[in-house]
């Protein structure tokens, strides 16, 4: 398996890029937030990579962390999302945003990602829910606290707003999460 790479930038792709590692040139297909993060031609770049291989077909995915090739390796493993989904879940949010918008069941933002629809989206949210909770790259959800994050999005919030508002409130078990909302809105009102 192709674990990473770390090479030369040869060329770019819409959707990838060509590097140049030791005399061999790899095409990698990747997210747009790993494209733009590249540099210019000539200059040396490092991937974390995901090495694809299937019946009529073989790929390199290039990320820029770990913790987004992870995400996308977990993605894969949902029945029907296939790499090209996935690198295009990843490229219009960010691994916290995604995380997020699955654990929170936030099915209609899902949605929104071309090639996702509604009946994806659902899957996605059901059988990713607890596995993206414990691998959730950005800070610990405390529990109850994706309700409010869900409530706050579908109210037309966007998952950074939710996740400030619900890191502000105070970390006190006796609140409902009625209360977390009201709080949260509050939050909103003070700005």
């Amino acid at each position: 398996m192709i674990a990473g790479l770390h090479g030369t930038l040869e060329s770019r792709t819409p959707d990838g890029a060509v590097i140049k590692v030791g005399g061999v040139s790899f095409q990698v297909s990747m997210p747009a937030s790993t494209l733009s993060t590249l540099g210019a031609v000539g200059e040396e770049v490092h991937l974390y990579t995901h090495f694809h291989v299937r019946e009529d077909m073989v790929a390199l995915y290039g990320f820029a962390s770990a913790e987004e090739r992870e995400l996308f390796q977990i993605l894969i493993g949902v029945s029907g999302v296939g790499p090209r989904v996935a690198l295009s879940m990843l490229s219009a949010m960010s691994p916290n945003e995604l995380s997020l918008a699955i654990a929170t069941g936030n099915v209609d933002l899902l949605a929104q990602v071309p090639g996702v629809g509604k009946k994806m989206a659902s899957r996605l949210a059901l059988e990713l829910k607890g596995k993206l909770e414990q691998v959730w790259v950005g800070a610990a959800m405390p529990e109850g606290n994706a309700e409010v994050i869900a409530a706050l999005t579908s109210l037309g919030y966007s998952l950074s707003e939710a996740a400030a508002a619900v890191a502000a409130l105070p970390d006190s078990p006796q609140l409902t999460i009625e209360e977390k909302i009201k709080l949260a809105l509050q939050h909103f009102a003070a700005r």
